[in-house]
């Protein structure tokens, strides 16, 4: 029950050396009643048998290895799970408080790291869950699955298939951690010896048969990697220029298929015309304040998730790019960032994603942050469930994610439910002070990019 962490959730984990890169996401699940408790205590107690990570806590291993997951010795789901009874008025500005406050808070690392919160005596007697998980268990598509696990189809109770018992996990001996940074050492050089051995003859003929050919490629391939790592040295805008370790939430909601009719219409896709939407907000806000805006700096997560990977873990890796916020005709802004979308989507660098990680996990935390902190904003689109589900017999009305900021103004995240795209906002209120007025312009920029549909 000991496993090395993959470089991109160890970079995720090693970051958090400056609170402001914190790497915790927060989900908000609104129900139209109450659920039985009972139902859902088991469910999430099958969900922890089903993806190991949910009951291991991470211990950190002598360098070079990463840290790892090891099981929780003391492991008590009744820790991980609350249910408390919402203050006046109960509406879902008395949620976002809550979820906002969870969001900053940092998890007890002795221990796994998430959290369940059942929250009764809402108004028209409706109920909520937030929950709350750092990013290294899984990505958005991981949590998509693991909501496939926690949810049922139907009101009727659906008895899920069983799950084998979590082992009983004796205390580690004190040398393992030393064998086991051995083994990963020896490990890694095994694999560097493979693959240069596979690689050297397919290498050597290319050399020889198209010599042009090769050294542009890696040419290429050295460039895309440089992109990928190099560090940005200033924010694009000079308005959103503070950070500070508070947050504002927010949400929104855009029917799914205006917003994907929007985006033919541009020539792109509906993640195009998501990061469209808020860019056309930001257009806005710099606007309300007499700043004249450009490009600014996006961070976006792309999935490199494959049919039979585990559920816990991240599968994605990070793209960086230029977006256009300048450009007032939505038409044009979607072809542009369909057009950048893809250039990055297609970069080089891109299957060396857990390589490029493991260079970076050894650069000193300066270095990190300087590849963060300028960012100007975050969007993360996540395919949510396509149909109406259950929770403990109680019907999912809606669902909020809410992704870290780390480092940059704003995090918008798109998660999809049935036909509705929700927007789940977490805004650094030292870049974003007036979370209203921003609000607002990014309602009028979706509103501009919709009415395209």
């Amino acid at each position: 029950m000991t496993e090395f962490m993959r470089n991109s959730d160890a970079f995720t984990w090693a970051m958090e050396s400056d609170p402001r890169l914190r790497s915790t996401v927060v989900t908000l699940i609104l129900l139209d009643k109450s659920p039985d408790w009972d139902e859902v205590r088991d469910r999430f107690d099958i969900i922890a048998r089903a993806v190991p990570m949910l009951g291991q806590r991470v211990v950190a291993s002598p360098p070079p290895a990463p840290p790892r997951w090891e099981q929780a010795p003391d492991f008590d789901l009744d820790f991980h799970m609350r249910r408390v009874t919402a203050s006046a008025p109960g509406t879902v500005d008395t949620l976002l408080e809550m979820a906002r406050v969870a969001a900053m808070e940092d998890f007890d690392r002795a221990r796994p790291l998430w959290e369940a919160t059942l929250v009764d005596g809402l108004d028209n007697d409706g109920a909520a869950m937030i929950l709350k998980f750092h990013h290294a268990l899984t990505d958005g598509v991981g949590g998509i699955q693991i909501a496939m696990i926690l949810f049922d189809l139907s009101a009727a109770h659906e008895q899920p298939a069983p799950v084998a018992a979590l082992p009983e996990v004796p205390p580690p001996p004190w040398l393992r951690s030393y064998r086991d940074t051995a083994q990963y050492g020896a490990g890694l050089v095994g694999n560097a010896l493979m693959g240069a051995l596979k690689m050297a003859p397919k290498l050597v003929s290319r050399s020889i048969l198209r010599p042009v050919d090769t050294v542009s490629s890696a040419a290429e391939l050295a460039a895309s990697v440089y992109r990928t790592m190099a560090p940005v040295n200033r924010r694009g805008s000079s308005l959103m220029s503070k950070r500070s370790l508070i947050r504002r939430l927010g949400v929104h909601e855009v029917p799914f298929a205006a917003l994907r009719a929007a985006a033919h219409r541009g020539g792109g896709a509906l993640n195009d015309a998501f990061v469209a939407g808020v860019a056309g907000g930001l257009r806005r806000y710099h606007e309300a304040h007499d700043v004249t805006v450009g490009d600014l700096h996006l961070t976006m997560p792309m999935s490199l998730r494959e049919e039979g990977d585990e559920i816990g873990g991240n599968r994605i890796t990070i793209m960086r790019f230029d977006v256009p916020v300048g450009v007032a005709d939505p038409v044009e802004r979607i072809r542009q960032v369909h057009e950048r979308t893809g250039r990055v989507r297609h970069e080089k660098s891109v299957p060396y994603t857990q390589w490029i990680a493991g260079v970076l996990n050894m650069m000193p935390r300066w270095y990190i942050g300087s590849m963060l902190r300028n960012i100007d904003f975050l969007c993360s689109d996540v395919p949510g469930i396509p149909v109406p589900v259950f929770l403990g017999g109680a019907k999912v009305l809606a669902q909020y994610g809410f992704g870290p900021t780390i480092g940059s103004a704003v995090n918008v995240t798109l998660l999809t439910y049935v036909d509705v795209c929700t927007l789940g906002i977490d805004a650094d209120t030292g870049a974003i002070p007036d979370f209203e007025v921003f609000f607002d312009c990014l309602v009028a920029g979706f509103d501009e990019v919709l009415a395209l549909g």
